[in-house]
């Protein structure tokens, strides 16, 4: 751990992209398999530790020092890990096993430990480091590693330690499993490349410029609706279905059903979807697909309530024929005819919104607002599939967001450079007997002048305090734009927000004046 420690300390003291390159690659060089594997999955967040949550080591220091001295102390200081590490005493008694601590061995020995049992190894382990090592390892564990640091930056340096194309390593990336024994073997001579033939990789999705103002020629653009499920990408290879979302996470385990209907060797990028009236086969709000998102088994039960499918917009390969070439009029012709060899209760595709123009496409957009739908897509005819964003080829036009007057109730300090701010608002609404309720919660939105503001405001309208969060007047107004609204038996309100992002403050308004619940769920659809 001593080395993955310094690693990480250094690079929190490191601006230059170039020195960070560096520094990853020289680790990776002189670490053997696996510590170094199971670094890079910590360095691009693919490792998942799942019986050690921020629940547990908040229990385990609060058992070892005075609870309000460390939450004070994590308020100060706004970092979890680090404010533990400083924080863990010294053991009495030194661990009869001194034997110092590897990256694969903390990752062997928290992967698989239940639950029950992960809360005593990890304090074992920390009381056999120091303070940068039980930082590093708390770090890892939690999957949240903030040492500026992206996935990709990681990877290049990998590529440049080996003198590897990057773009060749990205290719491959999401098909392997860390700690990547081929990948390394490749790098260092002693293995062949891995290829999209062997493995079932992940390709980076083509994006989408925000359309703003512009205004475009629909002879040249093709209309599509824009669906509100989560981007995915389907790959049957070798046998082998997975799924990806956006950011390239395997998604497959929480998605069998879907997963199990794609036996078709090819690439396909849709939008995943669960139907909410399962004879109907309509497709049901974000909100219901939320329920599967992130489980790793997914019931019966739930596989019959809330069945998944896809909404299908592109095809990427054919078979072996790589397609992200063609324009886009001819993959959507070999979309339609490869769809059409797919199970229709587990598939369909993305229909083309036809208007005479762009005034009468302006109309249609207005008048949607099925839960289903977040917008349009304008995607050029002539485009190819390519990865990232390209001025020109693809533009999102979601549609107008939805307001509401709110009443700030808490606020709670943020996290990394807004650790000493109060820049997380819970707001809320009136309801027929004239309590204020819960909706939401926000911290995006807003200018460092207006947290400045708001801070201020919090600091001197305190009611009450509860560890870093602070309760406040009931007197100052928020304008909050939200993309939907739906139905929720989880908050005493009622109902919950997607996407809540603070529009404007309201010093303008008074509080008797905000919203109400019934008039938040008449926007319900």
């Amino acid at each position: 751990m001593h080395a993955f420690a310094a690693l990480l300390d250094a690079l929190i003291y490191t601006r230059s992209r170039n020195a960070k390159l560096k520094l990853i690659g020289d680790y990776l060089r002189d670490t053997p398999d696996p510590d170094r594997g199971w670094a890079m999955a910590a360095l691009t967040g693919g490792l998942d530790l799942p019986g050690v949550k921020p629940a547990v080591i908040r229990a385990l220091i609060e058992s070892r020092v005075d609870p309000v001295l460390f939450r004070m102390s994590r308020d100060y200081v706004g970092d979890t890990a680090e404010t533990v590490a400083l924080l863990w005493p010294t053991p009495d008694h030194p661990p009869a096993d001194a034997t110092p601590l590897s990256v694969s061995g903390v990752v062997d020995a928290l992967a698989h430990l239940s639950r029950s049992d992960a809360p005593a190894a990890l304090a074992a382990m920390l009381d056999r480091l120091d303070a940068e090592e039980r930082f590093a390892l708390l770090k890892m564990a939690t999957g949240g590693l903030r040492v500026g640091v992206s996935a990709r930056l990681a990877k290049q340096a990998l590529a440049d330690a080996f003198g590897l194309d990057v773009e060749a390593v990205e290719e491959v990336w999401h098909g392997l499993e860390p700690p990547y024994p081929t990948l390394f073997a490749w790098a260092e001579g002693s293995g062949t490349q891995p290829t999209a033939a062997d493995v079932p990789v992940f390709r980076p999705f083509m994006l989408a410029h925000p359309l703003d103002d512009l205004r475009v020629d629909l002879a040249d653009y093709a209309a599509e609706w824009k669906w509100d499920g989560i981007r995915v990408q389907i790959v049957h290879v070798a046998g082998e279905t997975r799924l990806y979302s956006r950011t390239g996470d395997d998604v497959t385990r929480a998605f069998p059903d879907v997963a199990a209907a794609f036996a078709t060797h090819g690439v396909v990028d849709g939008e995943l979807m669960v139907k909410g009236d399962v004879q109907g086969g309509e497709a049901a709000s974000f909100n219901a697909l939320q329920q599967r998102l992130g489980r790793k088994v997914v019931s019966a039960k739930m596989l019959a309530e809330s069945p998944a499918f896809v909404r299908l917009y592109d095809i990427l390969f054919d078979g072996d024929a790589d397609l992200r070439a063609l324009p886009w009029t001819e993959r959507r012709a070999r979309l339609e005819a490869f769809v059409a060899r797919l199970d229709p209760d587990r598939f369909d595709l993305s229909q083309l919104v036809e208007a005479a123009d762009f005034t009468a496409l302006e109309g249609i957009r207005a008048g949607a607002r099925d839960a289903a739908i977040e917008g349009m897509m304008l995607k050029r005819r002539d485009s190819p599939y390519v990865a990232g964003r390209r001025t020109g080829l693809w533009y999102k036009w979601k549609r107008d967001p939805l307001t509401a007057d709110c009443v700030m109730m808490y606020a709670q300090r943020g996290n990394g450079r807004r650790s000493s701010w109060y820049s997380d608002y819970t707001f809320g609404c009136w309801s027929e007997d004239g309590e204020l309720l819960p909706v939401g919660k926000a911290y995006q939105g807003i200018t460092d002048q207006e947290i400045a503001q708001l801070d201020r405001f919090v600091r001197q309208h305190t009611l009450n305090r509860f560890g870093p969060v602070r309760e406040v007047e009931k007197s100052l107004v928020l304008e909050i734009a939200f993309d939907s609204i739906h139905e929720s038996k989880r908050h005493k309100s009622g109902v919950a927000m997607r996407f809540p992002r603070i529009a404007r403050i309201r010093t303008d308004k008074p509080a008797a004046e905000a919203d109400t619940l019934a008039a938040l769920k008449k926007l319900i659809t």
